[in-house]
């Protein structure tokens, strides 16, 4: 499916009803398959969280997990922990690129009975699931904290709990809070200190009812509409000033870009708009926390001729795409100049934009959906624009209401 985009007729002002979580959705889909009493309302519809659903019911057999990289390493740690599972854990040709060998290291390190099926490091994995006894283990902080995450959720089902050493700078470090939080939401006696995360083991659980708040990721999209346009007004729904979601510094983030963020607490929602139009010549941010940005601000500024210079990256190498490369081939076919390495990208001030450039998506939600905004200042078309369903089904139509015109052709394969 392609995606052609244009300016179109723009209402005074969209409400947008953004999905659930899916970082939320998936650590508590985790927690629910240890605990049937958690309810969960609002979950995520994406590809991804739909990905794991499946994949939690099986016991023997094989599970796909497609492009879903969370499933991956959530689904690795629960088997592993899950006794009596027999499992193949596999995954697309991208997938099976996607390093996960610190993860299986930690949990063979416990006990574990993970093999390798092609190339060392790498899925497809066979897992054969076992009482993990061992409590103590040490792990590598500065790759991906879903390594982290993955065994901190399986901590409650440990008979001895779990005390986890993080190695090196910590990254993306709010997702980990964010799975420390949604633990002792549900009772778990959890804390983190000093680079050391202890987990206590847990049998049973007080019924719980939980309503996993709107993901901010897919916000950004809109913020950057906002920044990107003249008077904009979006409305989101339903998002909370104190938010467990590490991408909820988008506020402060696009508030150097001219977007006015105010928190409607009366009905849980936000309204965007651009409010100061001097804007800086360039912007400089350590994303460290919040990689999964890094896409959308980038365009962004772009977009507005604003020079930036984006760091703490290292992690997006081993995403759908290497997405520091993408970025660098598509904003330079729309007359960027761009500069990257392993960990940081630096794009040129500019105020000229190729129009009618196709943007490749790499089989990437997000690289789809952070060049969208860009028609806003020129038209332009997006290949494979059904990979946005990996996270937000949604995000063509909910577009559209935003006064984009789109256009969805679909393609032959």
């Amino acid at each position: 499916m392609k995606a052609i985009l244009g300016r179109g007729k723009f209402p005074k002002n969209s409400i947008i009803n953004i999905g659930g979580s899916k970082s939320e959705s998936n650590r508590l889909l985790i927690l629910k398959a240890q605990f049937q009493n958690i309810t969960i309302k609002n979950l995520s519809e994406s590809d991804d969280t739909n990905v794991l659903q499946q994949g939690l019911k099986t016991v023997n057999g094989t599970v796909n997990v497609h492009h879903a990289g969370t499933a991956m390493r959530f689904l690795t740690a629960y088997f592993a922990a899950k006794e009596g599972a027999e499992i193949i854990l596999t995954g697309s040709s991208r997938m099976q690129e996607r390093p996960i060998g610190v993860l299986v290291d930690a949990l063979n390190n416990l006990g574990a009975d993970i093999q390798y099926l092609q190339n060392e490091g790498y899925p497809p994995l066979k897992i054969k699931g076992k009482k993990l006894q061992k409590r103590n283990v040490a792990v590598q902080a500065d790759i991906s904290s879903q390594y982290i995450s993955a065994l901190m959720l399986i901590a409650p089902m440990l008979p001895n709990g779990l005390e986890i050493t993080l190695k090196g700078k910590t990254i993306s470090k709010p997702y980990i809070e964010m799975t420390l939080s949604l633990l002792k939401q549900i009772g778990v006696q959890a804390n983190f200190h000093n680079n050391i995360v202890s987990i206590s083991s847990l049998d049973k659980i007080e019924a719980i009812e939980i309503i996993v708040e709107s993901d901010w990721s897919a916000a950004s999209y809109f913020y950057s509409l906002v920044a990107l346009s003249e008077d904009l007004e979006i409305t989101l729904t339903s998002f909370s000033e104190d938010s467990l979601q590490g991408d909820a510094a988008l506020s402060s983030i696009y508030k150097k870009l001219g977007v006015q963020t105010v928190f409607n607490t009366f009905d849980n929602s936000i309204s965007l708009s651009k409010k100061n139009k001097q804007l800086p010549d360039s912007l400089k941010l350590n994303l460290t926390n919040t990689p999964d940005l890094a896409q959308t601000v980038a365009v962004t500024c772009f977009g507005l001729g604003i020079a930036c210079e984006l760091t703490g990256l290292q992690t997006l190498k081993i995403k759908e795409t290497d997405r520091l490369s993408a970025l660098q081939i598509e904003l330079t076919k729309l007359g960027a100049v761009v500069h990257i390495d392993c960990a940081s990208i630096r794009i040129r001030k500019s105020t000229q934009l190729v129009p009618n450039v196709i943007i490749e998506t790499y089989q990437d939600h997000r690289m789809a959906m952070a060049f969208a905004p860009l028609a806003l200042k020129t038209p332009l078309r997006i290949n494979n624009a059904g990979v946005v369903s990996k996270s937000y089904p949604n995000f063509w139509k909910d577009l559209k209401k935003t006064g984009i015109s789109c256009e969805l052709l679909k393609t032959t394969p």
